[in-house]
């Protein structure tokens, strides 16, 4: 079972990066005044508790607050962060979300996080011991609680990191109109057992036994339809159904959009995330960036974004799954965050604003490289077309010359009682060459490129199809193949789906007429790889790819109401009317 955003609570590296060290190894007691289970009112009367970390020394210092569902008590348990913060001159705010831990409350997972960040941020600011100056800092769930409150515009918020997480719930709750089936496990194991104590139910109660109990269950759970029929989460997680209620058009969902609030915005947001972060964690770190520079439009826009070669939480990692990039690819998570708020909470003249924006990893090459803009402004778009000889081949190529063929196609099977599964159970670089053959995937390769071919950037794939069923999903995937034949992924699945029925992202589902011909783009792929001279370039297509994302299940009914499943052909189109293509951004030697 992938292990997506279902954080390990207890495991410094699932978070921060970083090895866990207690609070008093590296300061004296006394160096850190602790105030434990403060009450922060909020707006609507309910108590929300931190705990607060001063320095020793006399005086007002600013405020760096950290907002967490996973227990604020294991994260000062399991963090050095906030002992360096302290160390580094700042106050630092560690506090459990409503309804979770020591907090008061119910929990509804990110929607009450923009009016209690909004909340706690501006009493931060009023407390004695605070300048006024205040930052944010934290990931995934931590890092979506900092965008949630900074479109609020909180006054006194200066700086936030947000890391590894979003920029639109049509590529987080959902993606290409598919639910994202990593849901389930995080309420399982991160969610569920303190729901359980808090309210006194059966079943696991610490993320433990959560763990082991997982390993008898997922299964089940994974495979329940129709999804809104699951009674497992009826008692501690009301809000998934609810979730689930709502397909991704629906503007019920415009609480949790970023993309048309960046006005609103006012702090310096450093954008965090990597090539194998959850898939909405380098779109979200590069749409969000994006969307500051064209709002603000400043000579210094006051944000930055850096992708490295990681996955979600992995930041201080130098490998990715099978992957291995160097020393180089690990960061010092901890100092890049006081970089950033030594420069715009307390203005100091560090250099962090004379930098280029744009920092990324460019995977093969090995190497970090600064950039001044995202897309690099010198890409050069490579179409590569879909070819096969023969209707019935399973392996195929990708030409630079475009087809000049009548009706030509290949064809796949699916069958959603029976979906291609990812056969890793984490995220990473894996070898995907044993998938090459099955009658449910197509494959298509290049010929072994003459020279190394660096692609950075934005993707995008245009793929005509047919069914003789109602509705399928698309599943694009690009693959590096070494001559070993060993082919590596390049990105998380997520943004290489689309569901043929969300084909134009509509509230309302557009379902196929079986048998014609219909064309899908594919627009939120991004990565950055040089193929090495003697490897291949690989689009691999399927209709499934589970678990990550929930099933279609092909009958024109949702997976969320119904469980009546139907197998289907699917073709692939690549003739001379329908030249169904993969457009790669590549950079100039």
């Amino acid at each position: 079972m992938p292990s997506t955003r279902c954080f390990l609570i207890l495991s410094a590296a699932a978070l921060f990066g970083a090895p866990a060290v207690s609070l008093a190894q590296h300061e004296p007691a006394s160096s850190i005044e602790r105030h434990a289970d403060v009450a922060v009112p909020m707006r609507d009367g309910v108590t929300l508790r931190a705990d607060i970390l001063l320095p020793g020394a006399e005086g007002k210092f600013p405020a760096l607050i950290y907002r967490t569902p996973y227990g604020k008590h294991f994260a000062l348990k399991e963090y050095k962060t906030f002992k360096k913060m302290v160390a580094r001159g700042y106050a630092v705010i560690v506090q459990d979300v409503r309804g979770r831990y020591a907090s008061d409350g119910e929990f509804v997972a990110y929607q009450n996080e923009g009016r209690d960040g909004y909340d706690t941020i501006e009493w931060a600011a009023k407390q004695p011991w605070c300048d006024g100056n205040v930052g944010t800092f934290g990931l995934s769930y931590p890092a979506a609680v900092q965008w949630l409150a900074a479109v609020e515009n909180p006054p006194h918020l200066k700086a936030m990191v947000p890391a590894m997480t979003f920029s639109s719930p049509r590529n987080f709750f959902y993606s290409g109109g598919a639910f994202d089936g990593s849901w389930i496990d995080w309420i399982w194991m991160n969610i569920a057992p303190d729901m359980r104590r808090r309210k006194n139910l059966p079943g696991p109660k610490t993320y433990e036994e959560a763990e082991e109990s997982w390993k008898h269950e997922h299964e089940r759970i994974e495979s329940f339809l129709p999804l809104r029929d699951l009674p497992d989460f009826k008692n501690v997680a009301p809000f998934y159904y609810e979730w689930l209620a709502h397909p991704p058009a629906d503007p019920w969902w415009d609480w949790a959009e970023l993309r048309n609030k960046y006005g609103r915005v006012h702090a310096a947001v450093l954008n965090l995330s990597g090539w194998y972060d959850e898939a909405y964690g380098p779109d979200g770190a590069t749409t969000n960036f994006n969307g500051l520079v064209k709002e603000r439009g400043e000579k210094d826009p006051r944000a930055h974004t850096i992708i490295g070669p990681w996955t979600h939480g992995g930041q201080e990692k130098t490998h990715a799954g099978e992957r291995e990039f160097g020393p180089s690819a690990a960061i010092d998570y901890d100092e890049l965050i006081l970089r950033w708020m030594d420069r715009y909470v307390r203005g100091v003249d560090n250099g962090m604003d004379r930098e280029k924006p744009v920092h990324i990893f460019v995977m093969g090459k090995n190497a970090w490289r600064d950039e001044e803009a995202w897309p690099l402004t010198r890409t050069k778009t490579q179409t590569y077309f879909l070819r096969s000889e023969s209707n019935s081949a399973r392996l195929a190529r990708l030409n630079l010359t475009p087809p000049d063929q009548p009706v030509k196609f290949n064809e796949l099977v699916s069958d959603p009682a029976h979906p291609l599964s990812d056969p890793y159970a984490t995220y990473g670089a894996h070898d995907y060459h044993s998938l090459v053959g099955r009658k449910d995937v197509l494959v298509y390769d290049t010929d072994p490129l003459p020279v190394d071919t660096e692609v950075t950037g934005p993707i995008h794939a245009e793929i005509y199809l047919s069914a003789d069923v109602p509705d399928v999903d698309l599943w694009v995937r690009l693959l590096d193949v070494a001559p070993d034949g060993k082919a590596f992924n390049l990105m998380s699945p997520g943004l290489d789906v689309l569901r043929a029925s969300y084909r134009d992202e509509k509230l309302q589902p557009e379902l196929l007429t079986p048998g014609q011909i219909c064309r899908l783009n594919l627009d939120h792929m991004l990565t950055s790889n040089v193929f090495r001279a003697g490897h291949q370039i690989r689009v691999q297509i399927s209709s499934a790819f589970f678990p990550h994302f929930s099933r279609n299940l092909q009958s024109g009914e949702s997976e969320l109401t119904s469980s009546a499943m139907c197998p289907a052909h699917v073709r692939i189109y690549h003739d001379s009317d329908h030249r169904s293509r993969i457009e790669l951004p590549v950079i100039p030697r």
